[in-house]
């Protein structure tokens, strides 16, 4: 079991979308860091309660899709479906994605405040 992780004071929320998002920088693809974010944050889990659980795949969902870049498919799909360049495609698409990131790590971070 990775002590770092399970004994870190850092919010298991934000710790969770933390690290989706530097595997979503370093490999481009959303599944590999929902599903390897998921993995690593799995000894989290057993000391959560059930809504927070839910909470946290929420987090790493959300961290999964932080800034689409040149290594992911759908940067590609969207910058030749819209006929734009690789500049473009990352003010537009990587921006939006990055607004969506965040913002559905705030709310997250909202809800788990309430529950």
């Amino acid at each position: 079991m990775p002590t770092g992780i399970t004994q870190s004071s850092i919010s298991p929320l934000l710790m969770a979308w933390l690290v989706a998002v530097v595997i979503r920088l370093a490999t481009g693809s959303a599944t590999v860091a929902t599903v390897t974010a998921a993995g690593i944050l799995e000894p989290t889990t057993t000391s959560l309660p059930p809504a927070h659980a839910a909470l946290l795949v929420l987090a790493i969902g959300c961290g999964s899709v932080f800034f689409s870049h040149v290594n992911d498919a759908g940067f590609w799909l969207i910058k030749e479906y819209f006929g734009i360049s690789v500049g473009a495609t990352i003010k537009s698409w990587s921006f939006m994605e990055t607004v969506l990131s965040v913002c559905g790590l705030l709310l997250v971070l909202l809800v788990s405040a309430i529950v």
